[in-house]
C-alpha cells in the first residue's frame, strides 16, 4: 500500500496586494496561502507519506518574483529533505506559451533537487525513478500545441500529417504510455487538465491559454488505481463512489468571490491495486463574505419621491449581520439601486460598518433604464432567445468582454449544451 498525498493551485502570489505583515513585509493574503501550503507539507512529513504529487500552477503566472520563488522553495525542499519523492507537474499557469522557455519550476530540475521530479512533458514516471516505490505515475503536464513536438520524441506516436484536434492526439499518447506501464503495479495518472463533466470554479477569471478538455472515459479507466488532477478549482470527484477515484482536490486557498462559499482541500489516499481509499483533508483557510442588498426593497410602495441618506443607511443596517461577523474577513458588499439614487448612498457609513474586515470591496449595482430597440424589419417573436438577451445587455451598457460570457453561458443553458458534461459535488 503507497499512502500519497495530492494538493494542486497552489497559486501563492495571487493575492500579492492589500495590508501586510509588518514582519515578513509579504500581503497577508499571501501569508493565508503559504499558511495552507506549511499545513499540506507538516502533514506529509508527520504522517510519513510515501509520495507527494503537486498537479500544477504554483503561482499565479509565469514570472514570479524572486520573493515568491524562495517561499515557495522554502517548503518544497522540506519535502526533498525528509526523502520523500515529491512529483512537480507543470501547470498553464507555470509555463511560457513559447517552446523552450523554462518554466516558473526549472530551477528544481535545473539544481538536481533530490527527490523532486519537475514534469514538463508527458511522462511515465517508474518505480525506479521513485526510489523504488511500488507504484508508477503516468503524469501529464498542461499541453500546448507547441509542446507536441517536444512530447512526441520520446512518448507518443509520429503525428506528423494528421489533422486531428488535441484531445485526440493526447488520448494517443496517454494509451502510448500505458502500454509502457508494467501491469502488476498500482498506476496512478496525474494530469494538469480539465475533465469533461468537471464543475468549474472561480479559476475561469484568472485563466491563462485555452482548455484541454480530456474525456472522462479515458480517465476513470480501471487501469489506474487513482487519477491525481489539477486546474480547476473546485474540489471534486468526478467518479465518485467507484474505481479509481477522479480527484480534483481544488485550490489550496481561495482566490476570489468566485470561490467565497467553497471549501479548500488536499488528499491524502491509500493506493493499492484495484483499491484505493482516500480523505479529504479541509485547510482552514481565510473566510469570504459575500453581500447583496437591493436598496429599491427598502421602500413599501414605489413612489417618485426619493428616499433620504437616513433611510438608506437604516435600511442597510437592519439588513447586514452584525459587524464582529466581518473581521479579518474578505467581505463584498453589492448594492442595487436606480441610478438617480446614486448620490444618496452615504460611502462613508458604509466603510464604517466594514472597518474591521480585512478587505472591503462594495460593488455598485445602478439600475438605468432602458428601452431595448429592435430594428425596423425586426419583431421580438422572430429574434432568438439568445439575440434578445444580447441586446438587452447592450441596452443596460454591459462591456462587450461580459455580453459575450453571458451569451456563452445562455446558449448552454437554452440549447443544453453543457448537460452533457453533467455536474458533480
Amino acid at each position: 500500500m503507497i499512502k500519497l498525498l495530492h494538493f494542486s493551485d497552489a497559486h501563492i502570489d495571487i493575492a500579492s496586494q492589500g495590508k501586510r505583515d509588518p514582519e515578513t513585509g509579504l500581503a497577508i493574503r499571501v501569508l493565508d496561502f503559504l499558511k495552507a501550503l506549511d499545513t499540506i507539507v507538516d502533514t506529509a512529513i508527520q504522517e510519513k507519506v510515501d509520495l507527494v504529487i503537486f498537479a500544477g500552477d504554483a503561482y499565479k503566472d509565469r514570472t514570479p518574483v524572486p520573493t515568491f520563488q524562495r517561499e515557495w522553495g522554502k517548503r518544497i525542499i522540506r519535502l526533498s529533505q525528509h526523502a520523500i519523492p515529491t512529483i512537480l507537474l507543470t501547470g498553464n499557469h507555470d509555463i511560457s506559451p513559447a517552446a523552450g522557455r523554462a518554466s516558473a519550476l526549472q530551477e528544481f530540475q535545473t539544481l538536481f533537487v533530490p527527490n523532486i521530479h519537475l514534469i514538463s512533458k508527458p511522462t511515465l514516471i517508474t518505480s525506479q525513478q521513485l526510489g523504488g516505490l511500488p507504484i508508477q505515475v503516468l503524469a501529464l503536464p498542461w499541453i500546448t500545441r507547441s509542446g507536441f513536438l517536444a512530447a512526441q520524441q520520446d512518448n507518443s506516436p509520429d503525428f506528423t500529417g494528421m489533422d486531428t484536434d488535441i484531445e485526440e492526439i493526447v488520448t494517443k499518447i496517454i494509451d502510448n504510455l500505458k502500454q509502457k506501464a508494467d501491469p502488476h503495479l498500482p498506476t496512478i495518472l496525474t494530469a494538469h487538465a480539465s475533465v469533461q463533466g468537471a464543475t468549474y470554479g472561480g479559476e475561469r477569471s484568472i485563466m491563462l491559454g485555452n482548455d484541454l478538455i480530456l474525456p472522462l472515459g479515458l480517465v476513470k479507466n480501471s487501469e489506474f488505481d487513482y487519477v491525481a488532477l489539477g486546474h480547476i478549482h473546485k474540489a471534486q470527484d468526478l467518479n465518485d463512489g467507484y474505481h479509481p477515484p477522479v480527484v480534483y482536490p481544488g485550490s489550496i486557498e481561495k482566490v476570489d468571490f468566485g470561490e467565497a462559499s467553497d471549501d479548500k482541500f488536499f488528499i491524502v489516499a491509500n493506493i493499492e491495486k484495484g483499491k484505493t481509499k482516500y480523505e479529504w483533508r479541509l485547510l482552514d483557510g481565510r473566510v469570504f463574505l459575500d453581500f447583496l442588498v437591493d436598496l429599491r426593497k427598502s421602500r413599501e410602495q414605489p413612489s417618485d419621491v426619493l428616499p433620504s441618506p437616513n433611510h438608506l443607511i437604516e435600511y442597510l443596517d437592519k439588513e447586514l449581520p452584525d459587524s464582529s461577523e466581518f473581521e479579518d474577513a474578505i467581505v463584498r458588499l453589492s448594492l442595487i439601486y436606480p441610478k438617480d439614487w446614486e448620490n444618496l448612498i452615504n460611502d462613508q457609513w458604509i466603510n464604517d460598518r466594514f472597518k474591521t474586515a480585512l478587505e472591503f470591496h462594495l460593488n455598485r449595482k445602478p439600475i438605468i433604464q432602458s428601452r431595448l430597440r429592435l430594428g425596423e424589419d425586426e419583431t421580438i417573436t422572430n429574434l432568438p432567445p439568445e439575440l434578445l438577451l444580447e441586446r438587452y445587455w447592450e441596452s443596460v451598457h454591459l462591456s462587450t468582454e461580459e455580453i459575450q460570457e453571458l451569451k456563452r453561458l445562455a446558449v448552454e443553458i437554452i440549447y443544453n449544451q453543457g448537460t452533457e458534461q453533467g455536474s458533480t459535488k
